[in-house]
């Protein structure tokens, strides 16, 4: 340290202080003058005594047992303030301990700002004050949440954190195999997309939950969302605003590809804008035909069922790995009869995959290239017509088939105008 960063870690560590401080002084800002265990300038304080201790810490001499002053002053600290904030619980009749964990955590913070780093204690703060700050909103969460959205959050953490760590990365089988780690991963992420599609219908109601998960999915798998909206309509789900849900998600696909394309290989631009900018606009105005009048509040709608049914999610997410096997055999043994055949091979299973592959094949003729990624665009539109004829099936697959046959076609045009223009 230089001369002066000893007075800033300090200054740091009662802005900490005086940052959480606010937040415990404003939720008791009515209380009378000593009725209150801890406030602003209590907490600054608090920030203050944490730095100090790790001042004194870092001013000790090598060879000690380190830690020994933050430790001693933390637990004379913490017993203090315990005891007097168990006096206030007692006058109250109000035995939160919030107060107590958050000066706790405030005097840590402080003794980071000073021998750890700086930004990871301030930004520990901010989310602190945050989380404090969102009592009465966690409160209505908690007490809305039924058993079976807790069961489901809880079975998603142990898919991503329990399960996944578990499995192993490499594959197995011929032709580049089956990795269960990456079959696991997509089970997830099916799972979180499904569970996010929830939470949205709950928040935002009926309709316009959909609109808002099919949008969000679209950046991540607008595939995954189909089979998900899919599986739901085959079991009794809304088919028109499960569609709708698909035909958004499709076409911020478009828009992504769009970015991804322009941004990897600017060549492709006047080829490519044009005809995914129509088929994401056709795709955006089938979902508003579709929820035409449909929306209603959250109040009015009917019960919602289980976010996600594991065994579901796993039948789609090895019915995703069979047909990714299935193409890369396809092209190991009958070969790729050019690049556009080998990019609506590959776009089957991940558009994003072949527009990396085909811009990144350097020299390459742009009209080729624009080509290539437009068909594996279609064929990515194709086959996730035929998951939602095979896995919706009915009114789903009517409605959402109807939409992507009018995007692929206007698309079409629109490419091959956008081809002529640029012959």
């Amino acid at each position: 340290m230089d001369e002066f960063e000893p007075f800033y870690r300090l200054a740091v560590s009662a802005a900490i202080g005086v940052t959480v401080g606010i937040e415990r002084h404003w939720r008791e800002r009515e209380a009378a003058p000593g009725q209150r265990t801890a406030g602003i300038r209590t907490f600054a304080l608090i920030g203050m005594l944490g730095g100090a201790a790790g001042l004194i810490e870092a001013a000790l001499p090598t060879g000690g047992t380190p830690g020994v002053v933050v430790a001693a002053v933390f637990l004379a600290f913490a017993g203090i303030f315990a005891f007097y904030k168990w006096r206030e619980a007692r006058a109250e009749i109000n035995f939160s301990v919030t107060t107590v964990v958050a000066a706790m955590v405030t005097y840590l913070f402080g003794v980071l700002a000073v021998l750890g780093d700086l930004r990871l204690a301030a930004a520990g703060a901010v989310v602190l004050t945050a989380i404090l700050a969102s009592r009465e909103a966690l409160h209505r969460f908690i007490e809305r949440m039924s058993w079976v959205e807790l069961r489901s959050a809880i079975i998603l953490l142990a898919m991503s954190f329990v399960i996944l760590p578990l499995l192993p990365e490499a594959p197995f089988g011929p032709f580049g195999g089956i990795s269960l780690r990456a079959v696991w991963s997509l089970a997830i992420l099916l799972a979180a997309i499904s569970y996010a599609g929830y939470i949205a219908v709950r928040v935002l109601g009926s309709g316009r939950g959909e609109l808002a998960a099919g949008a969000a999915a679209g950046l991540v798998s607008s595939t995954a969302l189909t089979l998900g909206n899919a599986r739901q309509a085959a079991s009794g789900g809304d088919a028109q605003r499960l569609a709708a849900g698909a035909a958004v998600a499709a076409g911020v696909s478009y828009v992504r590809t769009a970015i991804l394309a322009f941004v990897l290989m600017p060549a492709l631009a006047s080829l490519l804008l044009p005809p995914l900018a129509i088929g994401a606009l056709a795709m955006a105005v089938g979902a508003a035909w579709l929820v035409r009048g449909s929306i209603v509040a959250q109040q009015d709608m009917d019960p919602i069922g289980n976010p996600f049914e594991i065994a579901g999610v796993l039948k789609v997410a090895l019915f995703l790995a069979v047909v990714g096997f299935a193409v890369r055999a396809a092209s190991a043994v009958f070969g790729s009869a050019g690049i556009v055949a080998a990019s609506a091979l590959a776009g089957i299973a991940d558009v994003d995959a072949a527009t990396v592959t085909v811009t990144g094949l350097g020299s390459l003729d742009p009209v080729l290239g624009a080509t290539a990624i437009a068909a594996a665009v279609a064929a990515n539109t194709v086959a996730k017509a035929i998951y939602a004829l095979v896995i919706g099936g009915g009114r789903f697959a009517r409605l959402f088939g109807a939409i992507s046959a009018a995007a692929l076609l206007l698309g079409a045009v629109a490419f091959w105008l956008a081809s002529a223009l640029y012959g």
